[in-house]
């Protein structure tokens, strides 16, 4: 036998030893295909994007949202407990109930008197959420940041306010991959608002008021700030109806001899002060507002303790999750008076 022979046959396994190590990293062609496909779809999630349907028309949102901005009042204590850093947010009309956003990496665009949205163009954002009192600053938001996209959700005119609530908190859901914990927020709300109009006994009376600055100021049915929404998702008997009321801040300038006059069976307020002058001097609680107050000593609201009183923060809170305490504190009442 040649000497040859043995190193010939050693380079011949050699060679199949490559060759096979070679066909065991290429790729059959449904291997390439899949391996492709799995690309493909990688790089699809990368780029992904969901269209909301926002009070302008539809907004295109590229996800995952990087820098979220908010001014919308009804966002933060969601936003907050989703856990959803913003990179601006108006900081003077956070309440202080929610301390996720008051840090230094959060750039403070000022109130919707004096706005600073040359802050909110230096923090970057790739999404705003405009609303409530910063709904009149759309257009100039829109024009500062052109390559954020804008949404607003503010609940509009005309249409249910229990929907217009859920449809923003589904809407955030979508946006910031939380639509488990939109749905149980809504599921919260549902059960809340189930729980006030069973409790309710259908006929009696409701006077709906804000009490600031010491003076107790009238919220009508339907457009009553904070309460009037409540009137017709509930079904309430007002007590007394003032023409062309409106959705003042501070109420409706109604006399309290007129209130005291209609006589309520129960009496909703809401402390505006509460989040706002809380820590002034001068500050009084509703509470005292209500119970010094000689003109409605003899109200069958304030002689039977059947009032119900908004969360302190409700003024600069009034999400889904205000409303949902709000609710439930109504049935705690009206179940209580049936006992």
């Amino acid at each position: 036998m040649s000497r040859k022979l043995p190193a010939l046959l050693a380079l011949s396994a050699a060679v199949s030893l490559a060759l096979a190590g070679c066909s065991g990293t290429t790729d059959s062609p449904s291997t390439a295909a899949a391996s492709d496909a799995a690309s493909d779809t990688a790089a699809a999630t990368q780029a992904s994007s969901v269209t909301i349907e926002d009070n302008h028309g539809s907004v295109e949102v590229a996800l995952p949202v990087q820098r979220a901005a908010s001014t919308d009042n009804r966002t933060f204590e969601v936003l907050a407990d989703w856990g959803v850093p913003l990179v601006a947010a108006p900081k003077q009309l956070i309440p202080s109930s929610i301390t996720a956003y008051s840090g230094d990496d959060v750039a403070d665009i000022g109130n919707h008197r004096e706005p600073d949205l040359e802050a909110l163009v230096a923090a970057e954002p790739d999404l705003v959420i405009v609303g409530q009192r910063f709904s009149d600053q759309y257009d100039s938001i829109a024009g500062l940041v052109p390559e954020a996209a804008l949404l607003d959700l503010e609940p509009r005119e005309g249409e249910s306010f229990d929907a217009e609530l859920k449809r923003q908190v589904t809407a955030l859901g979508q946006v910031f991959g939380k639509e488990a914990e939109a749905a149980q927020l809504i599921n919260d709300f549902d059960a809340a608002l189930e729980r006030a109009r069973s409790a309710y006994d259908g006929s009696s009376k409701v006077m709906a008021v804000i009490v600031s600055g010491g003076e107790i100021g009238y919220s009508g049915p339907t457009t009553g700030r904070t309460w009037g929404p409540l009137f017709d998702l509930l079904g309430l008997e007002p007590a007394l109806e003032v023409e062309a009321s409106t959705d003042d801040h501070q109420g409706d300038d109604v006399s309290v001899e007129q209130i005291a006059e209609s006589n309520p069976d129960w009496i909703f307020v809401m402390d505006r002060d509460a989040v706002i002058s809380a820590d002034d001097a001068n500050y009084t609680p509703a509470k005292d507002v209500i119970s010094n107050n000689a003109a409605l000593g003899n109200v069958k609201a304030v002689t039977s303790n059947q009032i119900v009183y908004a969360p302190d923060d409700t003024y600069t809170n009034e999400s889904i999750i205000t409303y949902t305490e709000i609710l439930n504190s109504i049935a705690d009442a009206f179940e209580g008076a049936q006992n």
